[in-house]
């Protein structure tokens, strides 16, 4: 009789699921622990988009996307937020390709899940491409650092001068985005020459400056940028002659340290997809006959790195 009673209770307690032997809501220990470092990682990027929206809206000037990122290979500029689309719709696809490799999986299905993971690398492998050449566009191109940025937007409004100190018909309102360039950046290649569009930006590559000093309307300092000079026309220093300041630093540390940091997610993620996939091929997964779990648990990874760049897309390009 009481050996009965003792069978019925660890019966019940293995139907609950809570005792500590079994496996609450049918998840393995890998899933769980797969969850709870998703999550920390979810408080962490939490915190540092938290912190750019803080240091943003702290400024009186935030540089425009639609005017940094307007770059597109072979197609030049003005075609604002259209590569960084294509980087997203390259991420966010292989989202899709990890979902087949883990149905084929639950299938037992081998050759499918290799086929489908390869997808999801070669989506991934994409990703890091692009933003390396993001990257290379805005260090090289542009010469934006962690601690400089030649992207702003007027705080007053005003109008370009000319050479010979005499307003020009090129004005511009609170809000205009500028670009400043950097001296003799490509000693006279046309590459620098106005990368964003014409040259009211400021953008005189293509000249070669021997240092500090006037150009024309552009005054040149010691580390060899180049400022627009240009007339306040409203406000309590209107009349005063002035050149172009820099963009808020904050910007280019903040987006090199955020996307950078994601990108290394994402770098991790196509050498664990990559060792997993070699796994799957030499037939390691086959035994287990658990529906390739750690495909589902890599998934479960890859997902949330797509999920985190709708959020770093979200801030960075779109608002």
């Amino acid at each position: 009789m009481a050996t009965d009673t003792l069978e019925h209770d660890v019966h019940t307690d293995e139907k609950d699921g809570w005792d500590g032997a079994g496996q609450p809501f049918k998840a393995s220990y890998g899933k769980l622990m797969m969850w709870y470092f998703l999550l920390s990682d979810a408080f962490t990027f939490s915190g540092f988009l938290i912190a750019y929206g803080a240091i943003r809206f702290s400024m009186p000037s935030w540089p425009v996307p639609d005017f940094v990122f307007q770059t597109f290979p072979f197609l030049g500029a003005d075609k604002p937020l259209y590569f960084v689309t294509f980087m997203t719709f390259v991420l966010l696809f292989s989202s899709f390709t990890m979902v087949r490799a883990v149905q084929e999986g639950h299938q037992e299905n081998k050759k499918g899940v290799v086929f489908w993971m390869l997808l999801t690398v070669i989506g991934g492998a994409g990703f890091l491409g692009c933003q390396a050449w993001e990257w290379n566009t805005l260090i090289q191109g542009e010469h934006m650092s962690v601690t400089i940025n030649p992207f702003g937007t007027h705080t007053e409004s005003g109008v370009y001068l000319s050479e010979n100190g005499k307003p020009t018909d090129d004005t511009f309102q609170i809000g205009d985005s500028y670009l400043i360039h950097m001296n003799g950046a490509s000693h006279g290649d046309d590459h620098a020459t106005d990368d964003h569009g014409s040259d009211d930006h400021g953008a005189h590559a293509g000249h070669h400056y021997d240092g500090p000093g006037e150009y024309a309307d552009a005054s040149v300092d010691e580390k060899g940028y180049i400022h627009r000079k240009y007339k306040v026309t409203s406000g309590e220093d209107e009349g005063m002659v002035k050149s172009e300041a820099f963009g808020p630093n904050g910007f280019g540390a903040l987006f090199f340290f955020i996307t950078g940091f994601h990108g290394f997610h994402v770098l991790s993620g196509v050498i664990f997809l990559l060792i997993i996939m070699l796994n799957v091929m030499t037939g390691l997964y086959v035994e287990r006959k658990n529906g390739y779990e750690m495909v589902e648990k890599i998934g479960l990874y890859w997902h949330f790195v797509d999920l985190v760049w709708v959020f770093v897309f979200l801030v960075f390009y779109l608002l």
